[in-house]
């Protein structure tokens, strides 16, 4: 099997990240890439890290040439831009999966809060939300697959398996979650720049304010069967890539409890773990596709701690959306993914 790619955004960190990762894809073939900065000049002049490795030149938007060029697309156009082009794209029978949030959240109004007026809105009924190891049997099938974002990813694969199993109270559920700069994407913003970011530690969108935050609910909130809300604050730390995520959940199960529902929940998934005794750092995951997961409980409080880590960039976009692209074309879905951390 040969896999023509094509990628909408391909300058951006995911963009990258991608290119990264398919480029010892075995089934994969970059054919198609754009840019709404740089089309017109090679890929590799405005990527220094891919020079002798792609020089592809860099096209406007064409629906047509994609049709004829490509089997998957992935889209990493910022929210309210991937609408625009994606219904094109599929029109011409291309899949997509789309990195954005314009196709996560399935309640239009939702959608149009948080976000902006959505232009294609047809599509929600027709999209898949793309966490691999939940909706798997519904990725194979899918046509648009709304890849997850980052802090949904780290927050959604240790609490889905808890609350299906009714082992954790779905009400109280807080979250304290840091990532790493990268999160923020290439735009120039003063709280990423090196003066505010290096050497500090800050919360940002504190309160009911991130946009992910309907995410996480409207997914916890479908496998409780009824209406889920969290406390999520989310903040910046001083490295380039890497996500942690502090849950607090209350339980009357001790740990051991906890760890074997989420274990066998996910027996067989190549990409999550539960580690014993320990818990995890980012830097144990970085470069990498995996989620490693530690717990504890406080039998005090009667609550249980969950550290969740991800690489941002990988299992929380990009190479989530490889293992989604896999799973679509029949693929063992840990190809092209499989590999050790970049440590230290």
């Amino acid at each position: 099997m040969s896999i023509s790619i094509g990628i909408l955004g391909a300058t951006g960190y995911t963009g990258l990240e991608l290119i990264r990762l398919l480029y010892n894809h075995p089934e994969a073939k970059i054919t198609y890439c754009s840019s709404r900065q740089y089309n017109g000049k090679k890929i590799s002049d405005v990527l220094n890290p891919l020079k002798g490795y792609l020089d592809i030149e860099l096209e406007p938007f064409d629906a047509r040439e994609i049709s004829n060029r490509c089997d998957m697309v992935f889209s990493c156009l910022p929210h309210g831009k991937s609408m625009e082009y994606i219904p094109l794209v599929l029109g011409g029978g291309v899949e997509v999966i789309d990195l954005s949030a314009d196709y996560r959240l399935k309640d239009i109004s939702v959608y149009q809060k948080w976000y902006q007026k959505h232009t294609s809105s047809h599509l929600l009924s027709r999209s898949v939300y793309g966490l691999c190891e939940v909706y798997r049997d519904k990725i194979k099938g899918a046509h648009l697959v709304a890849n997850p974002g980052c802090y949904p990813t780290s927050v959604l694969l240790p609490l889905i398996p808890l609350i299906k199993e009714g082992l954790i109270e779905s009400r109280g559920i807080v979250v304290d979650t840091k990532s790493g700069v990268s999160g923020a994407g290439k735009a120039l913003s003063l709280t990423s720049h090196i003066c505010e970011a290096g050497e500090s530690f800050s919360a940002y969108k504190v309160g009911r304010l991130h946009r992910h935050i309907p995410e996480i609910e409207q997914e916890l909130s479908l496998v409780a069967g009824e209406d889920v809300f969290v406390d999520f604050t989310p903040h910046l730390i001083p490295i380039s890539r890497g996500m942690l995520s502090t849950i607090y959940v209350s339980a009357s199960e001790d740990k051991k409890v906890l760890m074997d529902a989420i274990a066998t929940f996910y027996k067989g998934a190549k990409f999550v773990d539960v580690l014993e005794g320990v818990f995890p750092s980012t830097k144990d995951v970085r470069g990498t596709n995996r989620c490693l997961i530690g717990i504890t409980t406080n039998p005090i409080t009667h609550r249980a701690i969950i550290v969740s880590v991800i690489d941002n960039l990988t299992k929380g976009a990009s190479g989530q959306a490889i293992q989604n692209m896999n799973i679509m074309c029949g693929l063992d879905e840990a190809t092209g993914l499989d590999s050790i951390p970049l440590f230290p």
